[in-house]
């Protein structure tokens, strides 16, 4: 995916935006693993746990002992999905 942007000297350059998953390392329970997610949902994820007052590896130690069977990845982002849903709900 790419997008066209003016550049300085009004030429028009593309930009590459990078729509890849992006994997990292994370401690969940104690343990290493890694999780790949699109970036939009690391930064909601991150903006949760800032919200909740707890760190990134505790609200993913959450996700994960309530994940249901999915992937790890998948459990991120229906969280995600669900935590905007009732936020969303409650402003009605």
């Amino acid at each position: 995916m790419s997008e066209v942007i003016k550049g300085a000297g009004g030429n028009e350059e593309s930009v590459r935006k990078s729509v890849r998953p992006v994997k990292r390392s994370v401690r969940i329970a104690g343990h290493s693993t890694s999780v790949s997610l699109e970036d939009e949902f690391w930064q909601a994820l991150r903006g949760i746990a800032r919200e909740r007052g707890v760190s990134l590896s505790s609200l993913l130690t959450e996700v994960d002992k309530k994940r249901e069977g999915r992937s790890l990845a998948s459990a991120c982002r229906i969280f995600v999905l669900k935590y905007f849903q009732e936020k969303a709900g409650a402003a009605d």
